[in-house]
């Protein structure tokens, strides 16, 4: 089939659209998710197609959709449900960590609650409380699957194995790429968990990222390429699981690593990352490993502030060459 050019928001929506097509079991519920068509536009339409009993709105009661998820979960439906962001899971975070993580071990592997629990995470002036990135407060919980991805094809192809799957998904996109476009093809098909993608490929330096840091590394790099630096970018895509063969194999190569992340640093994804680099591939690293992350602070409302908060381009370009001066 051919690729068609789409955006992360549509790749995601025609996920859904498949899997509501394929398995009456399917469901989406969330607050707007239905008439309005969600927050960030993911859903729009595929109430109208499918109808209020397959796409449900919710009242602003989050620990009530992810409970009445696991509970459909658990009963055999194979229910979507969509936190508007991720600052808005901490009010759910008993039901997801406590229930929804434990059901299969809780009742000696008998019982699944295979829900898919879709959520943005991102920033553009909504101040502190509303730009948070928690991922690494999920990944942390075993029972749970962890992902993030970047591109309009892993978008689908990730979030169509997450449907597939019988057990629980926190599935992160990020609010600054709803509108990237790239290749997608048509048709189901699916990413596997715990596979990362090397989507650069270089032999001076592996940066390790993933989601919107993706697009941030990338650009960096081919401003590297410009000065004779040949930078490899490895996209996780999943954080839990986590794909280390390919991370390490990547360090092996380059002998140099930074892991570039939107959260904050300290016990962070990049502490994870870098702790076992730095344990696995000690001997075939030149350097210490390094991180860039998120200033470490309440995120500003004000724009100026809120862009020196995160890595760009140019802190990237400077931590690189740095690394190999």
């Amino acid at each position: 089939m051919a690729d068609l050019q789409i955006t992360y928001r549509d790749a995601l929506k025609e996920a859904m659209r498949e899997a509501l097509k394929r398995d009456n079991n399917v469901v989406i519920m969330g607050e707007e998710v239905g008439v309005w068509g969600g927050t960030y536009a993911v859903t729009r339409g595929l109430y109208d197609e499918f109808g209020g009993h397959r796409v449900i709105d919710t009242p602003i009661a989050e620990m009530g959709i992810v409970g009445v998820a696991t509970g459909a979960a658990m009963g055999g439906m194979k229910p979507i449900a969509e936190i508007m962001t991720i600052n808005f899971a901490l009010v759910a975070i008993d039901q997801i960590v406590n229930n929804t993580a434990k059901i299969h071990s809780m009742f000696g592997g008998t019982m699944r609650a295979p829900v898919v629990i879709r959520t943005a995470a991102g920033w553009g002036q909504l101040a502190a409380t509303h730009s948070q990135s928690f991922e690494a407060w999920f990944a942390h919980v075993p029972g749970l699957i962890v992902v993030m991805p970047s591109t309009p094809y892993d978008a689908k192809g990730l979030l169509t194995t997450a449907l597939y799957s019988q057990n629980p998904v926190i599935f992160i996109e990020h609010s600054r790429l709803y509108g990237e476009k790239g290749a997608v093809p048509e048709g189901e098909f699916r990413v596997p968990f715990g596979v990362a993608d090397v989507k650069r490929a270089g032999t001076d330096l592996t940066i390790i990222t993933y989601s919107r840091m993706v697009h941030v590394a990338l650009h960096a790099a081919d401003e590297l390429v410009k000065q004779g630096i040949e930078v490899q970018v490895v996209d996780l895509r999943s954080l839990r699981p986590l794909d280390w063969d390919t991370v390490l194999n990547s360090v092996r190569k380059t002998h140099r690593a930074l892991v570039l992340t939107e959260d904050w640093m300290t016990y962070g994804v990049s502490a994870e990352i870098a702790a076992r680099i730095s344990r696995d591939a000690f001997d075939d690293l030149d350097a210490p490993v390094e991180r860039l992350t998120q200033e470490e602070v309440p995120l500003p409302y004000a724009p100026n502030l809120e862009q020196l908060s995160f890595p760009d381009e140019a802190r990237v370009v400077e931590k690189v060459k740095a690394m190999l001066a």
